[in-house]
């Protein structure tokens, strides 16, 4: 089964003797069972390849906020263990991880691409720029591409692997990096928007996060294309500091009312 392939499953599913699950839930389990292994990363340097990055990003349901994304190259020399796909790890393990992968790789970056970009060039591409930019920022250079389901606009010799953060370790390093970072900017701005909790659901389309959008409507740093976020257009106050960082910030929030 491949994420193609999970986008047509019914709302629930049902085997002889089981009880129905959502789609969601079937996709987890079939993550659960996936095997984080480097069999990607040796066909690699097998082939000739020295920089073997692999580029993940997340982000990409949320209703507010950047998408992130990590590229990270590994050390053949050392492994590091618990690799898994972000979202099977608790915070507390995910923080462990990024610290150890941190010490030994290569090489890592994280590039982050923020909603007002979103807004005008959609999610997908918004996703595929900041895994580019990730990709660009590592030093050294990577000359080969492991990257989560996606190809890049970029010349470098790559492959995409579906359910790729749970099958390639560099990807799922990429993951972890990804996730620590995002997270702990979603912990920053629940301060400056405490009504959201932010921190807590990190954007995502919970029912916390729903119902303060039907009562304070968006934040200048909610992703305004997205469908509950303009369903809920009651204006907001634009922040000194946000019309410094990007001019544009103004029009391009009138123009989402």
């Amino acid at each position: 089964m491949n994420k193609s392939s999970l986008k047509h499953l019914p709302t629930s599913t049902k085997s002889s003797g089981e009880r129905s699950i959502s789609a969601s839930a079937a996709k987890l389990r079939l993550l659960k069972r996936l095997r984080c292994t480097l069999r990607y990363e040796k066909r690699a340097w097998e082939s000739g390849a020295t920089m073997v990055a692999g580029v993940d990003e997340v982000g990409r349901g949320s209703l507010f906020g950047p998408v992130v994304a990590a590229a990270v190259i590994l050390d053949p020399a050392y492994r590091v263990r618990g690799l898994r796909d972000s979202k099977l790890l608790l915070p507390e393990r995910r923080e462990v991880l990024e610290k150890r992968i941190l010490e030994h790789v290569i090489a890592w970056s994280v590039a982050a691409v923020d909603a007002a970009c979103i807004d005008q060039i959609n999610i997908y591409h918004a996703s595929k720029l900041a895994m580019r930019n990730a990709v660009l920022m590592l030093a050294p250079a990577a000359d080969y591409l492991l990257v989560d389901a996606l190809r890049l606009d970029c010349d470098l010799p790559q492959k995409a692997i579906i359910h790729g953060d749970a099958l390639s370790a560099s990807i799922a390093a990429a993951s972890i990096l990804a996730k620590v970072e995002r997270d702990r900017m979603m912990r920053d701005w629940d301060t400056v928007f405490p009504e959201y909790g932010l921190a807590s659901h990190k954007g995502y389309s919970a029912p916390k996060h729903i119902a303060a959008l039907q009562k304070y409507g968006p934040t200048p740093l909610h992703r305004q294309s997205f469908a509950p976020v303009w369903q809920n257009p009651v204006p907001q106050e634009v922040f000194d500091f946000m019309e410094e960082d990007n001019p544009t910030l103004p029009a391009i929030l009138e123009s989402s009312r």
